[in-house]
C-alpha cells in the first residue's frame, strides 16, 4: 500500500505539472494527461486546506466541548 503524500509533496507535484504544461513542448495526449493530473492534485490540495481550516477554527471550552471559533467578530465592540 502506497503511503499518502503530504500537502507539500502534492503541491510540488502540481508545480511540476504546471511547469511541464507551460513549456508547451509535450505531445497533446501527454498534455491532457498532465492537465487531468493537475486538476486532481488541485482538488486534493483544496480539500486538505479546507480540513485544516475547519480544525483551526475549533476552540475547546472549559468543559472540554469543542465549538466553532467565530472569526467574524465585530471589532467595534472591543
Amino acid at each position: 500500500m502506497e503511503k499518502e503524500k503530504t500537502f507539500e509533496e502534492n503541491l510540488q507535484e502540481l508545480q511540476d505539472v504546471v511547469n511541464n504544461l507551460e513549456q508547451g513542448d509535450i505531445p497533446l495526449e501527454k498534455a491532457l494527461s498532465e492537465f487531468q493530473k493537475g486538476i486532481q492534485l488541485s482538488s486534493q490540495l483544496q480539500d486538505t486546506l479546507k480540513n485544516a481550516e475547519k480544525a483551526l477554527t475549533k476552540v475547546m471550552k472549559d468543559n472540554g466541548e469543542e465549538s466553532d471559533l467565530d472569526l467574524e467578530t465585530d471589532e467595534t465592540n472591543e
